[in-house]
């Protein structure tokens, strides 16, 4: 990650979202099937946003770097990829989630070895039944990043801002450790 990078601040936008129940939305994954979010059974399930990966060669829209909290969606998942069988371990569930199609997210999944599987809510069907920050971007509509840790079907905990994305897991496994289910 650059260290010139600026750093995203709590504006608030997720405040609403502690306690509230998962939305029946069925979103497409990376695997090839659909997953009802509001029919998690892990005893926890980590949903991490993120607003896009580029494919490798492909340039990222002009001016990403100076959008606060925009940088880092390879290595953040990686680090959930990384840490992937201490989740497990923990009891939990993991899922990345953007707003690019499956089809485009498979390509990161194959290229990153994620042992878990990305949705698409290239619909923003998740996103706006939650009302998730989103920002704009060369005409695009993306979603800002952020983390739900889910149990019983509502939100536990958000992290919001996250930053920095290639240390986030690690915050959330802290957590974990810190509130057993």
């Amino acid at each position: 990650m650059p260290p010139d990078l600026p750093v995203p601040i709590d504006d608030g936008a997720c405040a609403h979202l502690g306690g509230v129940r998962i939305p029946h939305v069925s979103l497409p994954s990376t695997a090839g099937r659909i997953v009802q979010l509001d029919r998690l059974t892990a005893p926890r399930t980590i949903i991490y946003c993120y607003p896009m990966t580029a494919v490798p060669g492909t340039p990222l829209p002009e001016g990403w770097d100076l959008i606060p909290g925009a940088r880092g969606c390879t290595p953040e998942s990686c680090a959930f990829r990384d840490n992937h069988e201490e989740l497990a371990e923990l009891g939990a569930d993991v899922f990345g989630l953007s707003t690019q199609t499956a089809d485009y997210q498979k390509e990161l999944a194959a290229r990153l070895h994620l042992p878990f599987e990305v949705l698409s809510d290239a619909g923003f069907h998740f996103c706006d039944a939650l009302h998730l920050p989103t920002f704009n971007v060369t005409g695009r509509r993306l979603i800002r990043r952020l983390t739900l840790v889910v149990r019983n079907g509502a939100i536990e905990v958000v992290f919001y801002p996250v930053y920095p994305p290639d240390t986030h897991a690690n915050e959330v496994i802290a957590w974990l450790h810190d509130h057993p289910s």
